[in-house]
């Protein structure tokens, strides 16, 4: 039994094809919907899986072609994202079997395959951990200096080997430890999931994640792009949060906020809260806008303002989160980047043992703040 799979996003279609070919089914992708279609006629799938919000050709129209073909009566599963009462009913009248809305899980999925097509391998049962098949597809840069020791591996792929639609891309920054080959390790037959970027000199982490974003920007598939701590003092079920906040907004770049709050798990030295707080105060008089923590190290951005972020080199190598909310302000208008900025408190912060920033460095922030306020005033 043949399954043909259409989404413009690879990452969505690389784990349903992996889990129905282990059911016994014969799959091919397309990313391409009008490569699809040649597909259709050359493949002559028992059932095709398409999304509809694809650019050039919709799904909807790939639905209309299969009806109008000489095999009208092939099955067609529409997974999509797009909730519209009318683009349902559109599918439904136009004759489709199903309508699957992201996110879901992908045993949900298999099981309606079952349903039309029967089982290849019956005793085969469904995986108890299910992936879950996202909406919107996520790149995340994570700079890595010297993380050998620090580095959360089994972490990382636990969290991508159940939801599916996450690209990570490690920023080796010239560590001279061995990172680099625990990175390269890490990414072996997960090429699809896992990127390395290698920086053969240290230039600090505000290059390294500079160079990862605008890698990643240019990714096609990629419907948002974040970066995260090596040390996941921020986890990752709480950047998803907030992914799931940008995704259903109308804000350009979502911040996490170590703030303290009934609930939430938040760890920091006194001493270092009390040098926090002060720099605090100094960051609201530059930017103009009351946050609270622009430095936790847990950001996510839409593709449209990672030109204005991050084309340019920071002044600065270790407060270059206050650069990235000043550049917007100025490129956008203080009044309308304070619509597009949204800070939001995380619900679990703990800070790591060997951190590179030592008290010293604390007070150098200062420094770094005025040479911020004079160089972005001129």
């Amino acid at each position: 039994m043949k399954i043909l799979a259409i989404d413009d996003q690879q990452l969505v279609l690389l784990p349903l094809q992996k889990r129905l070919e282990t059911l016994g089914y014969q799959v091919v992708t397309e990313t391409n919907a009008e490569n699809a279609i040649t597909l259709f006629n050359t493949f002559k799938p028992d059932l095709v899986i398409v999304d509809i919000n694809m650019p050039i050709i919709s799904g909807l129209d790939i639905v209309k072609h299969i009806k109008q073909s000489s095999r009208p009566n092939t099955f067609i599963i529409v997974l999509s994202g797009n909730t519209d009462d009318a683009v349902i009913s559109a599918g439904f009248n136009l004759g489709v079997d199903h309508y699957l809305k992201k996110p879901l899980s992908l045993n949900e999925v298999c099981v309606r395959v079952k349903h039309l097509l029967g089982a290849p391998k019956p005793k085969l049962k469904l995986s108890k951990n299910s992936i879950i098949i996202q909406k919107r597809c996520v790149g995340v840069v994570i700079p890595c200096y010297n993380e050998a020791l620090r580095l959360s591996s089994d972490a990382f792929l636990n969290y991508i080997s159940k939801y599916s639609g996450y690209h990570l891309c490690f920023v080796n920054d010239g560590s001279t430890d061995n990172t680099l080959h625990i990175l390269q390790d890490l990414q072996k037959g997960r090429s699809h999931y896992i990127t390395v970027y290698n920086c053969e000199k240290n230039g600090g982490k505000a290059e390294a994640v500079r160079l990862g974003m605008l890698h990643m920007a240019k990714q096609k598939d990629l419907d948002f792009i974040g970066f995260l701590d090596a040390d996941l003092s921020t986890n990752l079920q709480d950047f998803d949060n907030l992914v799931k906040t940008l995704e259903s907004s109308n804000f350009k770049i979502v911040s996490g906020s170590r703030m303290h709050r009934m609930g939430a798990n938040i760890t920091k030295a006194s001493a270092r809260r009390l040098i926090s707080y002060s720099i605090n105060i100094m960051i609201r008089k530059i930017l103009k806008m009351d946050f609270n923590d622009t430095q936790c190290g847990a950001k996510i951005f839409k593709k449209e303002v990672i030109g204005v972020a991050f084309n340019k080199k920071f002044v600065t190598q270790w407060i270059f989160d206050v650069e990235i909310f000043k550049r917007i302000a100025i490129h956008y208008g203080l009044k309308k980047a304070k619509t597009m900025l949204c800070e939001q408190p995380l619900k679990r912060w703990i800070h790591a043992d060997g951190s590179k920033l030592s008290f010293k460095d604390s007070f150098k922030i200062i420094g770094q703040l005025m040479q911020i306020a004079w160089v972005y005033k001129l």
